[in-house]
């Protein structure tokens, strides 16, 4: 099947109901998108398709044959995205860095679809897990990037 990636087509010989996260990661090599939970919940895991947020570890590889598929390899291709990592790093937001590239996936498609997001706004999108709990430097980062304050 042919999918497109990061502005890339592939051809990928993959059984239709295999994850997207296996086929990334596996099949193209592309290993920021990371496995978490395999349920869905924790978010490590998000990409963009079409640019809204999806748990690639749920989400079947025929699902996004035809669309656009964005991962964190390629985020900083984005203006906004761009941001997003420039806010991060102003904010010292990663501490082990397993769950960044899955909030640097949410935020991206927030700021995208909302360039001012609400403190609710932010609270309802940003909801991937943190084991290090670097919840308080995301929300100062996000706020930040919401306020139109340069990272």
């Amino acid at each position: 099947m042919e999918l497109h990636i990061n502005g890339t087509t592939h051809q990928v010989d993959a059984d239709a109901d295999t994850p997207l996260l296996w086929v990334i990661r596996d099949d193209l090599g592309m290993t920021g998108t990371k496995y978490g939970c395999g349920l869905a919940q924790c978010g490590a895991c998000s990409v963009l398709v079409d640019g809204v947020v999806v748990r690639a570890c749920v989400t079947p590889v025929s699902g996004v044959v035809g669309r656009q598929v964005s991962t964190i390899e390629a985020i900083e291709a984005d203006p906004v995205g761009k941001r997003v990592v420039a806010a991060w790093v102003e904010h010292q937001v990663a501490q082990c860095g397993y769950c960044q590239s899955g909030q640097v996936m949410a935020a991206t498609a927030l700021l995208k679809h909302t360039p001012a997001p609400s403190a609710e706004q932010i609270d309802a999108a940003m909801i991937n897990l943190c084991r290090c709990g670097t919840y308080n430097a995301i929300h100062a980062a996000m706020h930040d990037l919401a306020q139109g304050v340069k990272a």
